[in-house]
């Protein structure tokens, strides 16, 4: 890619003369910067960024730093970033930032940053009119004593008018691309791998894309787009309000994006309105989507839209929502094949506490799940469950298991018995558990192999410690006994559940029932309409708890179990 090119990638103001238009792309080799994988670029990097920064301040045009074909190591310090300036490469893995900090083992060294903290960033001191585009960053030979949140490949706070585009961020310590509070910011076509490898889950960061949010208000207007995530520490993409008393920001939206192996998949701890669209949530480990309080301050996402998304094979559920007020929408996606639940509607870390407040579930396709189909175990007002296709779930459905000795092996992933005859998957979501080792979760099995879940993401392995020895002593727990297309464990207040199909077309079948309201749950005031509930394993419906007023009429099959 030429500086001609590039200069067409970057969205600048226009040139007050024809002599100011000649001096928009600057080629970083004939700047100082050397590409050759030795020589440190970062002084020349940051000396040139401060220069051409001074140059927009002054008359208000953009720059473009070009960085031809090279490896550029950038050692012991990141580089403070300036409005104006735009760093270009001709390429991911062509273009190459190589971070490090053998110099320095106490400094994080992120490519670029301008925070709160160190540089005073804020709506009146914001990074403005920058794109950064066509490269790699590579993380992996930075190493600290501790976790660092700002070891990151990006790390700018309150950016206006901001592009990051077709880059390539892996195996950073802490977030990949972890910028926070953009308006009028887009991310697009971003990969993001390995990220977070230092995170040990309850640090901050630690994602592929991280994006604090609330900075600027209540709308911050940023698009996330075609973007991939994959083995990242905590999330693939998450939001995260940052003080407790900012108001949820709305106008943000994550479209056409895949997040696969990360802890979860996509995060929403914090907005109000966030739109997720036609996203490939696959094989995370906790669970595919997640709205929750588990952000560093405390608020779950609410107001949002969850549609047209694939949601599969996830190693415990597929969507799960906690300490959200509501309301939310999940509407029109496939969610199968997850170790648990499906949809789980459940307590997860701080945050608000009182009912879900109108909850939509509407026009989805569950099926194949470990357990329940949808699960509410945490109390929820004004909720719909409409017009959903719930079958053929409980495949965790085999008896306890346990076994040692001559026909039992194990790798890093899988443990063979070849003594066993186990219902093809009906393991599982279990958690199994080895003598002398930490348990591992079952991703599925076969009639005399199980296939384990990696410990913790980018892991190629299923123990923390060494594989266990031929013959070790193994066991599995049994399956619940309930595995319900739709289960109630807390209460719920004037749901509507209508039009629903609840069933298994499978032989044997797995789904015990199509509706089932345990001890602990309630169903006050509801109105359950016009369901099919034929042809679950056990019954139609079973209520250990009796549900009380509202309307149950037009549903097919209402056979129960008292």
């Amino acid at each position: 890619m030429s500086p001609d090119a590039v200069s067409h990638l970057v969205a600048t103001r226009p040139p007050r003369s024809a002599a100011q238009a000649g001096h928009v792309v600057f080629d970083a080799r004939e700047h100082g910067l050397r590409g050759d994988g030795i020589t440190n670029d970062q002084p020349a990097l940051a000396e040139l960024v401060a220069r051409l920064g001074a140059g927009y301040a002054a008359d208000g045009i953009g720059r473009v730093i070009y960085c031809p074909p090279g490896n550029y190591a950038i050692r012991d310090a990141g580089t403070v970033w300036r409005s104006g300036v735009s760093l270009i490469g001709a390429g991911r893995g062509v273009t190459r930032f190589l971070l490090s900090n053998v110099g320095n083992r106490a400094n994080p060294v992120p490519l670029a940053f301008f925070t709160t903290v160190e540089h005073g960033a804020g709506r009146d001191n914001h990074i403005a009119d920058c794109t950064f585009a066509n490269f790699e960053i590579d993380g992996s030979a930075v190493a600290l004593a501790d976790y660092h949140y700002l070891a990151k490949g990006l790390g700018l706070q309150y950016v206006l008018r901001g592009c990051f585009r077709d880059l390539y961020i892996h195996h950073t310590v802490a977030t990949g691309l972890g910028c926070d509070f953009l308006q009028d910011t887009v991310i697009d076509a971003v990969v993001a791998i390995g990220c977070g490898r230092e995170d040990n889950g309850v640090q901050w960061g630690g994602a592929g894309i991280g994006v604090g949010i609330g900075g600027w208000g209540p709308v911050e207007r940023l698009t996330i787009t075609n973007c991939t995530t994959v083995a990242n520490g905590t999330n693939g993409i998450f939001l995260e309000l940052q003080k407790p008393y900012w108001q949820p920001p709305t106008g943000i939206r994550i479209t056409g994006c895949h997040s696969e192996g990360n802890r979860f998949g996509i995060s929403d701890w914090g907005a109000d309105g966030l739109v997720v669209s036609n996203c490939t949530l696959v094989g995370n480990l906790e669970a595919g989507f997640d709205i929750s309080a588990q952000g560093t301050v405390g608020v779950a996402g609410r107001g949002g839209i969850l549609a047209d998304c694939l949601i599969d094979g996830n190693v415990h559920d597929g969507i799960r929502i906690g300490n959200t007020p509501g309301p939310y929408v999940v509407r029109g996606n496939r969610i199968s094949r997850n170790g648990r639940h499906g949809y789980r509607q459940d307590e997860l870390g701080r945050g608000y506490r009182a009912a879900a407040h109108a909850l939509v579930v509407e026009s989805n396709d569950i099926w194949g799940n470990g357990l329940d189909g949808i699960l509410i175990e945490r109390a929820v007002t004004d909720g719909a469950v409409v017009g959903n296709r719930i079958r053929d779930n409980g495949v965790q459905c085999a008896p306890a298991a346990a076994g040692s000795g001559e026909t039992v092996s194990y790798t890093a992933t899988t443990v063979t018995d070849t003594a066993a005859y186990w219902e093809p998957d009906g393991h599982r979501g279990k958690l199994l558990e080895v003598q002398g080792h930490d348990m591992a979760v079952v991703v599925g099995n076969t009639a005399t192999e199980l296939r384990l879940a990696p410990v913790g993401a980018d892991a190629l392995v299923a123990f923390t410690g060494p594989v266990p020895a031929p013959g070790t002593p193994y066991r599995l727990p049994a399956a619940p006994p309930v595995r319900a297309g739709l289960a109630i464990t807390a209460p719920v207040h004037a749901a509507t559940v209508r039009d629903n199909r609840m069933w298994d077309s499978r032989q044997p079948k797995t789904q015990t029932h199509g509706i089932w309201i345990g001890e602990r749950g309630s169903c006050v005031a509801c109105r359950v309409e016009n369901n099919d509930l034929a042809d679950n394993a056990v019954a139609a419906t079973w209520f250990q708890t009796p549900p009380v007023g509202g309307n149950w009429s037009g549903n097919h099959d209402e056979s129960h179990q008292g």
